[in-house]
């Protein structure tokens, strides 16, 4: 049963990295940012529309990297959308704490299923950083940082 599951879990992983959402750049983002990992050459930037009612209308991503960082950047995408500012980052304090091993327990809500398919970085610290990228750049393009790194 495990296995079938770890098997599951790396085929949603290699379909976000092959064929990612939201792979764009939107020419009404008004908050954006870059991120780098110099560990392994990761690069993403990260495009935003925000609301003035403080809503994500839109986000969407450039960039390349492995598997993990992509698959990462495209579910981030899909799931921030129509969240509040402070949704999202709430949702990635506990994501950022399921790859590192820190909490088991987390909880995303209805997005819960869908993150969890990365929880098996936590076996692979040099990977947390690739899963996190994004997610780093998401919330730097909130608070309008222009480039962030994992050094």
């Amino acid at each position: 049963m495990f296995d079938d599951l770890r098997e599951l879990y790396q085929e949603v992983i290699l379909d976000h990295s092959k064929h990612p959402r939201n792979f764009r750049r939107p020419e009404d983002a008004n908050h954006e940012a870059h991120g780098y990992n110099p560990l392994c050459g990761d690069t993403v930037n990260v495009y935003l529309k925000m609301g003035h009612n403080g809503l994500i209308e839109d986000a969407a991503f450039e960039g390349k990297g492995c598997a993990i960082s992509l698959a990462s950047a495209s579910m981030m995408t899909e799931i921030i959308k129509g969240k509040t500012e402070g949704e999202a980052k709430t949702i990635f304090d506990g994501f950022q704490k399921l790859v590192k091993g820190e909490d088991d327990n987390f909880d995303a809500g209805e997005d819960t299923e869908r993150l969890m398919v990365l929880a098996g970085v936590k076996e692979f610290p040099m990977r947390v950083k690739c899963a996190t990228l994004a997610w780093h750049a998401m919330t730097s393009a909130m608070d309008d940082s222009e480039e962030i790194s994992t050094e």
